[in-house]
């Protein structure tokens, strides 16, 4: 099987280029959209129920507390 060496060392032609580029930016746009809805949507939890929004955050840290201690535990009867 042959390697085509223009492509193995990135040396892509004008449209492979302006290909990948159109998809990083796609991605990149993604990215800032999905970025802004989670933030307006939590702004919105925040302000419409704050209590139910600090009861989120509570649960989210003692699940990750939880998960540290059993990695902790894990990690210490490896050893043993």
């Amino acid at each position: 099987m042959r390697i085509d060496s223009r492509k193995r060392y990135g040396d892509f032609d004008e449209k492979e280029r302006k290909k990948a580029d159109g998809e990083a930016h796609g991605m990149a746009q993604a990215k800032k959209i999905t970025f802004w809805v989670l933030a307006v949507f939590i702004g919105y939890t925040i302000i419409h129920s704050p209590a139910r929004a600090a009861e989120l955050v509570q649960i989210g840290f003692e699940g990750i507390s939880d998960a540290a201690k059993s990695i902790g535990e894990f990690m210490t009867e490896l050893i043993k």
